[in-house]
């Protein structure tokens, strides 16, 4: 299984925006300068992630993105799906029907294809373990391991490219 790079930047995304302090935002560009990344390919999926409502945009400027739900409501399941949408990973084309042994009596088949039903209970398993990691816990797995070095070139940056709102 190989999915898109816009899961990794979603997911980091979000992650930079839950340290934000309440009213905080950040432009697209200034997300896509924090990773080094192509602000348009970025903007894609920011703009997926507001149609998920896991963040929300402003313009104008004080605008920018921020998070529309708090972080212990979005799981890592939540940004896959805004990112990949919701359809199966497998999909069955029920290739056995196919060739040399292919009979026309559907009752010859047994239902459903074990390659599929297994297929699909890994993917529910993998499913679930998402739905169960959260960024508030990502959050805090990072502040409690990451080098204080890197915490506080973060923090002085967000400090210089933070916009409030201004309600």
């Amino acid at each position: 299984m190989k999915l898109s790079d816009g899961i990794e930047w979603a997911a980091h995304t979000t992650l930079l925006l839950a340290a934000l302090p309440s009213g905080g935002r950040l432009s697209g560009k200034a997300l896509a300068a924090f990773h080094d990344l192509s602000e348009s390919y970025l903007a894609k999926h920011l703009n997926a992630l507001v149609r998920a409502k896991i963040l929300e945009s402003s313009t104008g400027p004080y605008g920018g993105f921020s998070m529309a739900r708090p972080p212990e409501e979005i799981s890592m399941l939540d940004i896959v799906e805004a990112i990949e949408g919701k359809s199966p990973l497998f999909r069955c084309t029920n290739i056995r029907r196919n060739g040399p042994c292919a009979i026309e009596d559907p009752k010859a088949y047994v239902k459903p294809c074990g390659i599929s039903s297994a297929m699909h209970r890994a993917e529910a398993a993998w499913r679930t373990a998402l739905s169960k990691e959260l960024i508030s816990d990502q959050l805090q797995s990072f502040i409690a391991s990451a080098d204080r070095r890197i915490v506080a070139l973060g923090a002085a940056w967000i400090g210089e490219n933070m916009r409030e709102s201004r309600k």
